[in-house]
């Protein structure tokens, strides 16, 4: 499981390399459900997601060898978009596997920083050519199945702890897990009290079906939110949603509604 120090030592490696994002109340979010509503704007973040930090995290704990090997990285968009940029910054050469499915606009970020883009037919083959590619000699980061990635995801929470000392309950969206095993182990540490749960979306359910078959698996993927999809989980994110997260909802392929919405308030007890 990953320790709170282990947090705390990627929230001071990577400081200076991404943003210390704002954490605002949503006063639209918060009329709307009848509770007060606290976001983390990782939108703002260095590549526009929380993915900066893991991909900085990795990158900068690398030997000297294995920066002049190269990185690799698998993505759906943004976790490719991130260690391109971060490599580029780092002055090393990046390698981004990608779906078809992925968006225009990060390919050609990706591209932009000075990355390699390979693209495959679907994310079943990205992760298998990323294998490949690491047999060739290049360093893996991978998007969740890292310590130090999810030790650098998990400075999200650590800055939400410090900065919104009222939070009762968290939620954060799934696609392999880095960013929810890192926020969780974050706030059990620091915050033992708030409940934390996971959202997925309908056909990208690797983090669900896991914990209704008691362990990762592979799971078709279907979903309209392609970014989101990992064709499983790894034991490591596993571990933490099993142990640390409340609970892991399913919602409708990107349509959540305000009803849905509702209900989760009810269903958390905050209404």
């Amino acid at each position: 499981m990953i320790a709170i120090t282990e947090i705390e030592a990627a929230a001071e490696r990577i400081a200076g390399h991404v943003v210390r994002t704002p954490t605002v109340p949503s006063p639209g979010l918060s009329a709307l459900l009848g509770v007060p509503v606290t976001a983390k704007l990782e939108l703002l973040q260095r590549t526009g997601s929380f993915k900066a930090r893991g991909a900085t995290a990795k990158l900068l704990s690398l030997t000297d060898a294995e920066r002049a090997a190269g990185a690799v990285a698998v993505s759906g968009g943004n976790h490719g978009i991130a260690v391109a940029v971060m490599a580029a910054a780092l002055d090393m050469k990046a390698t981004v596997v990608m779906p078809r499915t992925a968006p225009a606009r990060s390919v050609e970020i990706a591209e932009e920083a000075g990355a390699v883009v390979r693209l495959t037919d679907g994310m079943d083959s990205a992760f298998a050519l990323v294998t490949r590619l690491r047999e060739e000699g290049l360093t893996l980061v991978h998007p969740f199945d890292d310590p130090v990635v999810v030790a650098g995801q998990g400075t999200v929470g650590l800055e939400f702890a410090e900065d919104a000392p009222d939070l009762t309950d968290v939620l954060v969206s799934i696609g392999g897990g880095g960013l929810i095993a890192g926020v969780a182990a974050a706030l059990r540490a620091l915050r033992p009290g708030v409940r934390v749960w996971g959202v997925e979306t309908e056909g990208a359910e690797a983090m669900s079906r896991a914990l209704a078959e008691g362990g990762p698996l592979a799971v078709p993927l279907s979903s309209v939110v392609t970014t989101l999809s990992a064709p499983s989980v790894s034991r490591l994110t596993y571990d933490h949603v099993a142990e640390l997260v409340t609970e892991v909802l399913v919602v409708c392929g990107g349509n959540t509604t305000v009803a849905d919405m509702t209900v989760w308030a009810d269903r958390f007890g905050l209404r």
